[in-house]
């Protein structure tokens, strides 16, 4: 028996129409029932006209079958929607540069575009000790897939585009850096020159001396080098080009519009700095989903000139937070707010307990501390 296709009227763009097949009896006994109504009558309803009374007086219109051409049927062509981004439920950044108080610097988009996960991964954070007590990290790892594109994160000139970063040997294809690119930004903080570098590439495509802006593609995703999987490492250099100049890049990467950073010093009570702390933040009033964060470990690593942290938590939405930590065998909490686009700061000081007060102005310019020539820290 042949179908009749019908279009259900119960549809949505979201979810495309609905078909139902008709067998043909059905539809003639729904013909038979409908030309049981009255004429001009539907249901028994006299149904409310849409085009106005013609005059009595007006010739009647002729309708010629012959010449008037099949009416085409009513088609909805609805496009296929693409994968939503992986970080489509954060809000665009910031625009850079971005700073609310004098001593701020959110100078850098994420060098990783937005349909791809491009925030810190929160066990490789700036400080962190993963593979060995004296193995510090020296920049944030972000996991984006394989082979996708690594952005300039700023306007600047390449200075370095091959293997052997870290090992100062060009060409080097053991260098636990694997193929890297390095931009000097035309724009410095505190008249020292700022750096970026980017590892673990796939493919290099910026060249040395190439001006590249904000943006621009230099690189793709790979796991050359010392790492475990495709992944970008990512660095902030202040000063010099050099293993012992970087700093934490969650203070120097513009947050999503309305969220915040928490930035802390966490101490003894004589203001000895404590390593591997783990922090917790919990958002109020459910306090889910925790976000957990290490204090810095010891090696290559810097404190940011003003704020001289030694723990950073971006990508916060604003609001109300519980913080918690172990000191002593005993939990440590308190609360702070987290504002849009700023830094909250706090500090805790062993027995003396947390406190939110912001670091007085600095009345030195500051010089990174000198180190071993030789390295003991990895990428």
């Amino acid at each position: 028996m042949k179908s009749f296709v019908f279009w259900n009227a119960d549809f949505s763009p979201q979810f495309g129409k609905k078909r139902t097949e008709v067998r043909a009896p059905f539809v003639i006994i729904l013909f038979l029932l409908s030309s049981c109504a009255r004429a001009g009558e539907v249901g028994g309803f006299t149904p409310t006209p849409v085009v106005a009374a013609v005059a009595a007086d007006q010739p009647p219109v002729k309708f010629d079958a012959a010449q008037t051409p099949s009416p085409v049927p009513f088609q909805f062509n609805l496009p296929t929607p693409g994968a939503e981004p992986i970080s489509g439920w954060r809000p665009p950044l910031y625009p850079v540069p971005w700073a609310m108080s004098p001593y701020d610097h959110f100078y850098f988009a994420r060098p990783i575009a937005a349909d791809n996960v491009n925030w810190p991964l929160a066990e490789y954070r700036y400080g962190g000790v993963f593979f060995a007590p004296n193995i510090v990290h020296t920049g944030v790892d972000i996991d984006a897939e394989m082979n996708a594109p690594i952005l300039a994160a700023g306007p600047g000139t390449v200075i370095s585009s091959d293997w052997g970063l870290y090992t100062e040997a060009p060409g080097n294809q053991s260098d636990p850096y694997g193929m890297a690119v390095v931009v000097r930004h035309d724009f410095g903080y505190k008249d020292q020159a700022l750096y970026t570098v980017y590892a673990h590439m796939s493919k290099l495509i910026a060249v040395v001396g190439q001006h590249v802006g904000t943006g621009d593609v230099l690189g793709l995703v790979g796991d050359t080098g010392a790492t475990t999987g495709p992944h970008l490492h990512f660095e902030i250099r202040l000063g010099r080009n050099a293993f012992y100049n970087t700093f934490n890049p969650e203070l120097w990467m513009a947050p999503p519009q309305g969220w915040g950073v928490l930035v802390g010093r966490v101490t003894d009570e004589d203001d000895k700095l404590l390593t591997h702390i783990r922090v917790e933040v919990r958002p109020m009033p459910y306090e889910l989903p925790v976000r957990t964060v290490r204090t810095y470990g010891i090696g290559a690593v810097n404190s940011d000139p003003y704020y001289q942290e030694n723990m950073v938590l971006s990508d916060l939405p604003a609001g109300l937070y519980k913080v918690t930590l172990i000191y002593e065998d005993k939990e440590q909490q308190t609360w702070v707010e987290i504002f849009p686009g700023q830094v909250s700061y706090l500090t805790f000081a062993g027995t003396n307990g947390f406190n939110a007060i912001r670091p007085s102005a600095p009345t030195l310019e500051f010089v990174p501390e000198t180190l071993p020539s030789t390295p003991t820290s990895l990428p």
